[in-house]
C-alpha cells in the first residue's frame, strides 16, 4: 500500500473540530439565543432538528452526485458551504434565517464529514482502520471539549452572535488546510445513485446503520437540553454551566480514545453491547437532580465517555460490511446520527413538556434499550470476513 499523505489525519481532524464546534455550539448557546430571540429555549432547540433532518437528506444526495469529483475539491466546498452557513446564521434576524443557515450548514458537514472519513479509511490498512477513524473523529470530538463550553462562554458573555463569527474566523484557515494537504484529484471508486439506491434496498446494512440514530438518539434527549438542565435543576450559572462542559467534554475524549481501542481488541459487537448497557444504567440517575456537586460531575464525566465510545467500533462495523461503497455508508451513518439527534431532541422537548427536566433521565435510559435490540437482533445475519 502507498504511504498516505503526510499530515492527512491531523488536518481532517482539524476540520472536523471546527464541523463539531459548528453543530454542536448551538446546544450551549440555547438560553442566551433564546433570549435573543424572544423564544424559549425549547423552541431554540428546534435548530438541531432542522440541522438533522436536513443532514440526513442531503448528505447522501451530495455525496452521490460529487462521486466522480476530486476529494479534495469535494472537501473543500463541504467548508465553504458551512463558512456561509456561519455568515448567515451571525446575521440572522429570526428564527426563520438562522433555520435556513442550519440547513446549509448540514449541506456543507454533510459533504466534509463522510468524505473525508472514507478518505481515511481508504489510506490505512484495515488492521488500522478502527484507530484512523477514531483519530479522524478525534477533533469532532475535541470540539464538545473546548468548542462547546468556549461558544457557551461566548454567548453568555458577549452575544450569541458573536458565537458564530467564531466559526467564521475558524473556517478559513480550514479551507486553506484542506486545498494545501488533501492531494489533488485523490479518487477512489466513483459513487453513483445507484449505489445509493442499492444500499437503501440492503436490509442487513440499513438495519446496522439504524444503531447509530438509536444510540445517538438516547443521548440527545438528554444532551440538547444540558444548559437548561444544568441551570434549572443543579442552580448552576454561566461559570459553572462552562465547568461543566468542559468535564464532559473531556470526558468524551477519553471515550473516543478508549472506543478505537475497545473495538481493535474486543471488536465491534461486545464493545456496544457493553456501551449500551452502561448507558441504560447511567442515564437515569439525571432524573434525581440535583446532588452533590462532587457526585454530578463524576455523573457527567462517566456518561460522556459511554456516549462516545461508540463512533470507532460502529463505523468499523459499517466500513467492514460497505467495501467499496463506505462513503455512501458513511453519509448515511451520518445522516442516522442526526435523525437520532432530531428524534431525541424532539422527544426531550415533548418530555420536558408534560414531565419536565426530570423526565429526560429515564426516558433516555429506555430510548437505549431499543440500541441494545437492534444490536442482539443483528447477529441473526451471518457475518463478513470483516466482522468480529
Amino acid at each position: 500500500m502507498t504511504p498516505p499523505p503526510k499530515f492527512i489525519i491531523p488536518v481532517i481532524s482539524t476540520c472536523n473540530f471546527l464541523v463539531g464546534v459548528g453543530v454542536f455550539m448551538i446546544i450551549g448557546i440555547l438560553e442566551p439565543l433564546g433570549e435573543g430571540l424572544d423564544i424559549a429555549p425549547e423552541k431554540a432547540g428546534i435548530l438541531m432538528t432542522v440541522y438533522a433532518i436536513s443532514y440526513a437528506i442531503l448528505s447522501p444526495i451530495l455525496v452521490s452526485v460529487s462521486g466522480h469529483i476530486g476529494r479534495r475539491r469535494v472537501m473543500t466546498l463541504g467548508l465553504s458551504l458551512f463558512l456561509g452557513a456561519a455568515v448567515l446564521s451571525a446575521l440572522a434576524p429570526n428564527l426563520l434565517v438562522l433555520s435556513i443557515g442550519r440547513v446549509l450548514a448540514a449541506a456543507g458537514a454533510g459533504m466534509f464529514t463522510p468524505v473525508g472519513a472514507a478518505v481515511a479509511a481508504n489510506l490505512f490498512p484495515e488492521t488500522q482502520r478502527a484507530r484512523v477513524l477514531a483519530a479522524v473523529m478525534f477533533g469532532f470530538t475535541l470540539a464538545q471539549v473546548v468548542g462547546v463550553p468556549a461558544g457557551s462562554w461566548i454567548a453568555y458573555t458577549f452575544g450569541w452572535r458573536y458565537a458564530f463569527w467564531g466559526i467564521v474566523a475558524l473556517n478559513i484557515p480550514a479551507i486553506y488546510l484542506i486545498w494545501t494537504f488533501v492531494p489533488a484529484g485523490l479518487r477512489f471508486q466513483p459513487i453513483t445513485f445507484k449505489d445509493l439506491k442499492d444500499t437503501l434496498k440492503d436490509g442487513r446494512m440499513m438495519f446496522a446503520i439504524a444503531f447509530t440514530g438509536l444510540y445517538l438518539g438516547a443521548i440527545y434527549v438528554i444532551f440538547t437540553y444540558q444548559t437548561p438542565l444544568f441551570s434549572q435543576q443543579m442552580g448552576m450559572g454561566r461559570d459553572l454551566i462552562t465547568f461543566t462542559l468542559v468535564l464532559a467534554g473531556l470526558g468524551s475524549v477519553i471515550g473516543n480514545i478508549m472506543g478505537g481501542v475497545m473495538a481493535d481488541r474486543l471488536g465491534w459487537f461486545i464493545t456496544l453491547v457493553l456501551l449500551c448497557c452502561a448507558q441504560i444504567v447511567i442515564m437515569p440517575f439525571y432524573s434525581f437532580l440535583p446532588m452533590s456537586l462532587p457526585s454530578f460531575f463524576g455523573l457527567t464525566i462517566i456518561w460522556s465517555i459511554a456516549s462516545w465510545s461508540f463512533m470507532a467500533g460502529q463505523q468499523m462495523r459499517l466500513i467492514g460490511l460497505a467495501g467499496p461503497k463506505a462513503p455512501v455508508v458513511l453519509s448515511l451513518t451520518a445522516a442516522a446520527i442526526y435523525i437520532g439527534a432530531a428524534i431525541g431532541s424532539t422527544i426531550g422537548a415533548i418530555v420536558i413538556s408534560h414531565a419536565g427536566l426530570s423526565g429526560l433521565g429515564i426516558t433516555a435510559g429506555v430510548f437505549t434499550s431499543l440500541a441494545l435490540i437492534n444490536l442482539i437482533i443483528s447477529r441473526r445475519y451471518p457475518p463478513t470476513s470483516h466482522d468480529s
